[in-house]
């Protein structure tokens, strides 16, 4: 560099580098966290969702697990559309989702470019000398976090000439107006579709002393927008719930940014009173040493702020977004509500308990017909209606997430321990038949797809055999449900007298579709494996209908029917 002249090609290549690896790191350390922690955080968020703050520390705590905001709202988006949470549970998850994705600033900010290279040949070793599992998975962590900080070298070193280049330090003068910042920074982040590469990117900038505390404060305002583009385009092509859930996020960030937009000066001097100071440097030293953490800071702040300030209107954000994307009279004839959980009954256990049977009982007239329905469609539906099976599961699940609630409140006040251990069995009941709804969706709809696919085509016989245990299984489902709702216990006992029926049934389809694995006939392994997975599926259903009636005998309902009579 001479003068006022600059190799922008060096310092762009540096820069497009730097990013993709930061990215890729980024990529990695999300994708090794999901493995490890996906399905126990997956509960986490379904369980903490009883009020409000439960809800914010929820998401939080996954968010700053995974370090991706996105994936949290992905799963968000799956329980709300499957009736697991409403709308209103589900905002204080995406609050809380900002706040957690603030560690990424946070974690950025240490300075440890300088040891990059040795954490990544670290979580190298630990990938390839290791074989195992866990250690392996570890190593991957490890060697994506080292990337980012790479990644971060590589941008830091590619930027520092910038520091002598007049007419770039001319050009951030004129960007001293917040709001050329704040849309520069969201357009880039709904480009690279990732806050934390924004964030990456503007922690380089003030390491170099390139930006003042105020003007990254209005690059993360700009990154909070921007990485809402994320959600929308997730929420594309899905339920109108999952673009709500969408909307909520652009609408809480996009607030928040308003909120604190006027006040950009008096916040700069906040998080300069409580980061780290360096009065040994001066100038742009002096930037560069001190800028980076506060601005960590203040990302930090401005999320945590902006979901204190609006946690007491979840109810309205609601309203709002239903407002902007009103309710369809499609989604109202499919939307299916709890009938019986009576909240005013909630201080007389005995009576919300038995409004839970009859719940439950509604959760199985769905799962019924999924069984004999979804397997028809299994084996004969094309591929327009083989979604009918995802949406009946649907309809289960709006049952069962509300009676899951009813539940939890009820186990609140004072029991008698008969009354809890009923709870509890209708607790795991309901559950059951949740099981059996996602059981059925997950491999009727995988055997459909493999033979429209393939085009397979299931012989006669086989079809009469399968048809047979289904009739039999539809059959036992449908005293386990009797047995339930109508408080008996024969019904039960007959359903765990029929294993050995069920297993007769099931040994003529294997016999007969292992001998068929010889005959002349093209794709005879894959419809095999197909007529296998089928099988397995109902094997499953009569398994957890067994446990349905298993559990009912277990109870006391003696209590109970001695109250209805009265």
């Amino acid at each position: 560099m001479t003068g006022n002249s600059l190799e922008i090609g060096a310092i762009l290549m540096g820069l497009a580098g730097g990013l993709a690896i930061f990215l890729y790191g980024m990529e990695l350390l999300t994708n090794a966290l999901k493995a490890s922690t996906g399905r126990r955080l997956k509960t986490l968020l379904a369980r903490m969702t009883t009020d409000r703050f439960k809800g914010v520390m929820s998401g939080a705590l996954v968010t700053a697990i995974i370090q991706s905001s996105s994936v949290t709202t992905v799963l968000v988006v799956g329980f709300v559309s499957a009736g697991l949470m409403h709308l209103q549970q589900a905002i204080p998850i995406i609050m809380g989702a900002s706040i957690g994705t603030t560690i990424t600033a946070q974690i950025i900010a240490f300075k440890i470019t300088h040891f990059a290279l040795l954490i990544i040949a670290g979580g190298f070793a630990m990938q390839f000398f290791s074989r195992n599992e866990i250690t392996q998975r570890t190593g991957t962590m490890i060697f994506g976090f080292g990337m980012i900080f790479f990644g971060m070298g590589l941008m830091g070193d590619a930027t520092s000439p910038l520091r002598d280049y007049p007419p770039f330090i001319q050009f951030l003068q004129e960007m001293e107006h917040p709001l050329y910042g704040i849309l520069a920074s969201a357009a880039f982040t709904a480009i690279v579709q990732s806050s934390s590469a924004t964030t990456g990117i503007i922690i380089v900038l003030a390491t170099q002393g390139l930006i003042t505390l105020d003007q990254g404060i209005a690059l993360v305002f700009g990154a909070n927008i921007g990485t809402c583009v994320t959600a929308l385009l997730a929420a594309i092509g899905k339920s109108r719930e999952a673009l709500r859930v969408a909307m909520v996020h652009i609408t809480f960030n996009t607030l928040g940014v308003l909120a604190w937009f006027w006040f950009i000066p008096e916040f700069a001097t906040l998080i300069h009173s409580i980061s780290p100071v360096h009065p040994e440097l001066a100038g742009v030293d002096r930037l560069a040493a001190e800028t980076p953490r506060q601005i960590a800071n203040a990302h930090t702040l401005f999320n945590v702020g902006n979901t204190l300030l609006f946690i007491g209107f979840t109810a309205w954000f609601a309203k709002l977004v239903t407002w902007m994307i009103p309710v369809t009279r499609e989604e109202k004839l499919h939307r299916v509500t709890s009938k019986y959980l009576d909240k005013s009954l909630l201080d007389t256990p005995s009576l919300a308990l038995d409004r839970v049977r009859m719940e439950i009982g509604r959760m199985a007239e769905r799962v019924l017909p999924m069984l004999r329905q979804g397997v028809h469609l299994a084996m004969d539906g094309n591929a327009r209606e083989l979604p009918e099976i995802s949406r009946m599961d649907s309809e289960v699940g709006m049952l069962h997430g509300p009676i899951l609630d009813y539940l939890h409140e009820l186990a609140k006040g004072d029991l008698r321990s008969d009354e809890a251990e009923l709870l509890h069995h209708y607790l795991t009941i309901s559950s059951y038949y949740e099981n059996i709804g996602d059981n059925l969706k997950l491999h009727l709809i995988h055997v459909g797809r493999k033979r429209l696919q393939e085009e397979l085509i299931m012989g006669e016989k086989t079809r009469k055999l399968f048809e047979e245990l289904v009739d039999e299984i539809f059959h036992l489902l449908e005293e386990a449900t009797q047995a339930v709702t109508r408080m008996e216990k024969k019904p039960a006992r007959r359903v765990l007298k029929a294993k050995s029926r069920i297993n007769q049934l099931s040994a003529d389809i294997e016999r007969h579709i292992v001998h068929r694995m010889t005959a002349e006939a093209p794709m005879r392994g894959l419809t095999y494996q197909t007529e296998t997975e089928l099988l397995e599926a109902l094997k499953r259903v009569y398994y957890l209908t067994k446990r349905i009636g298993k559990e009912v005998l277990m109870m006391e309902f003696g209590a109970q029917k001695e109250k209805q009579a009265t």
